[in-house]
């Protein structure tokens, strides 16, 4: 089950409208009618959340991995992999992601 929230999560990244949207929200929304793919689904948004906001700040400075790569010393390969979901990055990694794109970390803790 796992892997199928992954997917799902790995999916909401990707998508960001078009023609099956409609068909892929009404699939997501199915599957997160049973009670334990929601409550994985949202245990795993965190880390999702990470992974979004980093894509979405690489690309907005108009870089592609490699050209992050290249500024931070962080292999492209595990760039790679934080942004698909398949390394957890320690913070001092992201700090320094954040740095390579003139960006500073911000972390914060919010209500349920």
């Amino acid at each position: 089950m796992l892997n199928n929230v992954k997917k799902i999560m790995n999916s909401d990244i990707i998508y960001n409208g078009g023609d099956n949207m409609s068909s892929y929200d009404t699939f997501r929304n199915q599957l997160l009618e049973n009670p334990e793919v929601k409550k994985e689904y949202d245990s795993l948004q965190p880390e999702y959340d990470i992974i979004k906001a980093l894509i979405e700040a690489r690309k907005q400075q108009g870089l592609t991995q490699k050209d992050l790569s290249h500024i931070t010393g962080i292999t492209q390969a595990d760039i790679s992999r934080i942004e698909n979901g398949t390394r957890n990055p320690s913070l001092a990694m992201l700090k320094r992601l954040a740095d390579g794109m003139g960006m500073r970390l911000k972390l914060e803790f919010v209500k349920k």
